[in-house]
């Protein structure tokens, strides 16, 4: 079956579980900027850890999505710093029925889309994965990979199915999640102290917070915050998620989360989506959310020179 995707933001995320789908079949075409020329010419690398590294020699990319068309599925790899030029990339590609995916990181990426191009066009997707950009071209599997599926804000449908069976054919671990809210914040769980942490350590890896015993504590205290946090919300989390999601880390060895990777590097950082919205969100349910604000204030204030770039 004929399936054309449009990867928009290939970085990391986009270029690992586009090369995959190139791989299963799908007519996968790239929207790129500095690493337009190198990829043309030389393809995508993916290097795992845990599986066989692969090459895509040939890969459909293009500068512009005007050149790509209208598609099936648009999947945004894009931050959500980011988000204002979905406005004008976006329109290009839309047919009657295209469906867009978001794989952001945070809350509201989802509910910007709908906004502008329809709620019903809207899934979003939760990566549970450890990659970088090594360089140009090639994208370091460290770990992971399960990508939870569903639509915005509705239960399951043929169209979700499809797509979940694309990334699955393509030897992606994916599953379709009823309550895409729900698994957001449980995404949440992690990537707020151990993104946070990492920035505000100065550009620290998961190993070094959790061998340093006060901010193993404080990852601990924060993670419990998002749990309760949740819950006041309507989306009930186990505290048996914190024991798991720790264990889990400590299997990850030096891995650089991705915001920390933006700061050191110089890019902007995903703040606003991560950590203020969580805290707004909370703080107008009536949650006790004094860690969350802590950390938002914080990584507010070291990221500022970022923002006013």
């Amino acid at each position: 079956m004929s399936y054309k995707i449009a990867i928009v933001g290939s970085g990391a995320v986009g270029c690992y579980y586009g090369a995959h789908l190139v791989r299963a079949g799908a007519e996968v075409h790239f929207l790129m900027r500095s690493d337009l020329n190198h990829v043309a010419e030389h393809g995508l690398a993916v290097e795992s850890a845990l599986h066989a590294d692969f090459e895509v020699k040939e890969v459909l990319c293009h500068a512009t999505t005007e050149e790509i068309g209208a598609v099936d599925l648009v999947i945004i790899a894009l931050k959500s710093t980011q988000n204002e030029v979905l406005e004008t990339l976006i329109p290009p590609l839309l047919g009657e029925h295209t469906c867009l995916l978001t794989l952001q990181n945070g809350l509201g990426n989802g509910e910007f889309l709908a906004q502008h191009f329809g709620e019903q066009r809207v899934m979003g997707g939760l990566c549970f994965v450890c990659l970088n950009r090594t360089s140009p071209g090639v994208i370091k599997h460290l770990g992971f990979g399960l990508i939870m599926m569903g639509e915005l804000h509705a239960s399951a449908t043929d169209r979700t199915r499809q797509v979940v069976e694309w990334f699955s054919r393509s030897g992606i671990n994916c599953e379709v999640v009823g309550d895409l809210m729900w698994a957001s914040w449980r995404k949440l769980v992690w990537n707020i102290p151990f993104n946070g942490l990492a920035i505000l350590g100065g550009g620290i890896d998961v190993a070094e917070i959790l061998a340093d015993e006060d901010l193993l504590v404080l990852t601990r205290q924060l993670m419990r915050e998002v749990i309760r946090t949740a819950g006041v919300l309507g989306y009930e989390l186990p505290d048996t998620l914190v024991d798991e999601q720790v264990e889990k880390t400590l299997k990850m060895g030096p891995y650089r989360p991705s915001s920390m990777v933006d700061f050191v590097e110089g890019r902007a950082v995903e703040v606003e989506a991560i950590w203020g919205e969580p805290w707004r969100r909370g703080a107008e349910a009536g949650a006790e959310v004094g860690r969350l604000e802590m950390m938002y204030r914080l990584i507010n204030e070291k990221t500022r020179a970022l923002r006013e770039r």
